[in-house]
Formats: structure tokens, C-alpha cells, sequence
């Protein structure tokens, strides 16, 4: 991930990946200058593994914390 949008988002080690509102997925994340500030580069077997297909669209985040716990 570009590190200005891991700055502008709050990411630091983990980055939250939402789809369709419902199926939340964690991972740790890279910063990379190479990456588009308006991308995410993931791996795409461990998203094959996770059941997300090629070309879906997710909202990125950092992890939600509740009552002071990451989720």
C-alpha cells in the first residue's frame, strides 16, 4: 500500500478489507512507494483461498478497535 494513503487512512501494521458490507478480512500490510496512492496490492491466491473473486470492490481501512481492542 502507498504509505501517503496508509498516513491519511491511520494504517500502520494492519489494514481491514470490507466487502459487500459483510465479509471482513485482516491483513498486514506494506508500505510501498511503487504502489498508486488509489490501490491496494494484495496477494491474489490468499484472496482466491479467502473466496474473493478478481476485480472486487472492497472498502480499505484501517482496523476498527472496539473498547480498545482491535478487531
Amino acid at each position: 500500500m502507498n504509505p501517503k494513503a496508509m498516513e491519511y487512512l491511520g494504517i500502520k501494521d494492519k489494514v481491514e478489507i470490507v466487502i459487500g458490507g459483510k465479509k471482513r478480512l485482516i491483513f498486514s500490510v506494506l508500505a510501498l512507494d511503487s504502489v498508486p496512492e488509489s490501490e491496494v496490492w494484495c496477494n491474489g491466491d490468499e484472496l482466491k483461498e479467502l473466496g474473493v473473486a478478481d476485480n472486487t470492490i472492497a472498502a480499505v481501512r484501517a482496523p476498527i478497535t472496539i473498547a480498545g481492542v482491535k478487531a
